[in-house]
């Protein structure tokens, strides 16, 4: 009788849950391909995983960005926030690819190298990701996102901004003069206390004076450990800080180096860091999470579980900025 209950169960279960999806799953593949010539706006996309060339309609382009660089599970007006900055970041890309094109990337606008231009992920690598059914749950969520905010970018001034955006910006954004020297009237700093529901808000990060002196070119080793120690040591100290208490440059050793520089090299979260001297170790403490630069993901997201739509978001963390369509 169990094993007959049981076997009732697993039946129901597929019935209910697998079946359809594998429906689903099923009726995508007999779909006749998609036509990108039918009057889409077309991106071409450098693939740098394959070093290959793809040319996708911008939507379909914009939901494996969303997907690549925003969790699925995010509130939906944080998505369609993340989908308008991404958007304008690739139009812009474009306006670029066809006055000067990147050395990069030069037979294409984009690629999918987030160091460089934005994440981007395929269904491949997303089905692995989140499962047949997680695919289709999420995957319809982004595009929803993608869909509801057709057309929409940010501009200033009628032009497109440069719309950067970061994980966390531990609890204040920073300015784009902070960071890059290029002072943009959207790009200031802005409170962004929601940044604390993010599991990357804080984070140490520990090394040996050894791996610091290989990694960095400098000769830690050899110095006594007060020299090393704040606020007063002399062999390793901040110079400079950003108004918002970021570190600015710094010296270590014999060498005086942008915050991040530092960062890059080391691989430091943010550069709103101190450090603790024991031992022969030294631990880097952080908060936030990216450069800090225009808008916060974790702030996108906490916004919107207040109640503020993708707009409000936006126009937050771009001051100045308008939501146009184009």
């Amino acid at each position: 009788m169990r094993k007959l209950l049981g076997l009732f169960i697993i039946l129901i279960f597929a019935a209910v849950i697998i079946l359809p999806a594998l429906i689903i799953e099923g009726a995508r593949l007999f779909q006749p391909p998609v036509n990108i010539q039918a009057g889409k706006q077309l991106v071409r996309v450098y693939m740098h995983q394959t070093g290959t060339v793809a040319t996708l309609p911008l939507e379909e382009y914009l939901t494996g960005v969303v997907a690549g660089e925003m969790p699925a599970d995010f509130e939906i007006e944080a998505l369609k926030a993340q989908a308008v900055a991404a958007r304008t970041y690739t139009l812009k890309k474009v306006e670029e690819a066809r006055s000067k094109p990147d050395s990069y990337h030069p037979a294409a606008d984009i690629c999918t190298d987030p160091a460089h231009c934005q994440a981007w992920l395929g269904d491949d690598v997303l089905r692995q990701r989140w499962g047949l059914i997680g695919f289709w749950r999420h995957k319809n969520k982004i595009q929803a996102a993608v869909e509801a905010t057709r057309g929409m970018v940010l501009t200033y001034q009628g032009k497109l901004i440069d719309p950067v955006y970061h994980a966390n910006g531990g609890g204040r954004t920073e300015s784009a003069a902070a960071v890059w020297g290029r002072d943009l009237p959207y790009l200031q700093s802005v409170p962004s206390p929601w940044d604390q529901d993010s599991p990357r808000y804080q984070a140490d990060l520990s090394f040996s004076l050894a791996e610091l002196d290989r990694k960095l070119g400098v000769n830690l080793a050899a110095v006594p450990v007060t020299a090393l120690t704040p606020p007063g040591g002399t062999a390793m100290k901040v110079l400079e800080k950003t108004a918002t208490g970021r570190v600015k440059t710094i010296k270590i050793g014999n060498k005086t180096v942008a915050a991040t520089e530092l960062r890059q090299l080391l691989g430091l979260p943010s550069t709103d860091f101190s450090w603790q001297v024991q031992g022969d170790r030294i631990t880097f403490h952080t908060r936030g999470y990216g450069h800090g630069v225009g808008m916060s993901q974790y702030g996108a997201n906490g916004m919107a579980k207040e109640g503020k739509n993708f707009a409000a978001i936006l126009t937050y963390y771009y001051r100045g900025a308008r939501i146009e369509n184009r």
